[in-house]
């Protein structure tokens, strides 16, 4: 079961889903906990997990707390995994309140390279590298997700120094790459190049 919340603290070029950046829009429908678990409740014969993603979960992370406090403290839902998709852009503070009640966190890493990240996010990686940091130690970090752009964030150099860094915080981290493709971008990315078979091959060379 996967619930989309609206709200980005990103503004990524790239962004596949542009509408889901703005917190307020009347595209959007409010929901209560309560409300979410009844939906829930009548999925579940077909799902094992409730995964929050975005926009950004963060964003709302009181809501999220509360929603997987709610999960994890029913004996009807117990059985449920709780996770998060995130671009890992939240400060300890925020983890530290949602780590005791989700399973795993999903993170994408845009660039190591700060101003490269700064051009693709609008944001420094500061943050989110604190975030791979410490969700790594508390054991909850289920894989990093590298979005890659050809020209962009996809040099030889830029992969072998995110492997480098991402190994050296965990040699058995799991790294998933992500091929950027135009459909559903917005205007600034429309041109850009898509990632060809012959790049993910190059990718796996180099990350594996």
């Amino acid at each position: 079961f996967v619930l989309f919340l609206q709200g980005c603290n990103f503004n990524c070029l790239a962004c596949h889903n542009p509408q889901t950046i703005p917190l307020n829009t009347p595209r959007a429908t409010e929901f209560t906990v309560v409300q979410v678990l009844d939906q829930i409740r009548e999925s579940m014969p077909y799902i094992s997990g409730v995964t929050v993603s975005g926009g950004e979960a963060t964003v709302q992370y009181e809501f999220v707390a509360e929603l997987f406090k709610a999960i994890k403290a029913s004996e009807e839902f117990k059985g449920l995994s709780t996770f998060i998709d995130s671009n890992g852009n939240a400060p300890l503070e925020v983890w530290k309140q949602l780590s005791p009640v989700t399973d795993g966190v999903m993170l994408d890493l845009k660039s190591l390279d700060n101003q490269r990240h700064i051009d693709l996010t609008g944001s420094s990686n500061e943050t989110v590298l604190e975030s791979i940091k410490y969700l790594s130690r508390l054991g909850i970090l289920y894989e990093v997700r590298l979005l890659l752009i050809p020209g962009h964030n996809d040099s030889d150099k830029q992969l072998i120094n995110t492997a480098v860094w991402l190994k050296g915080v965990d040699p058995k981290m799991r790294i998933t790459i992500n091929a950027f493709k135009t459909h559903g971008v917005r205007a600034a990315a429309r041109d850009w190049q898509e990632v060809t078979d012959k790049d993910m091959d190059r990718y796996l060379g180099i990350i594996s």
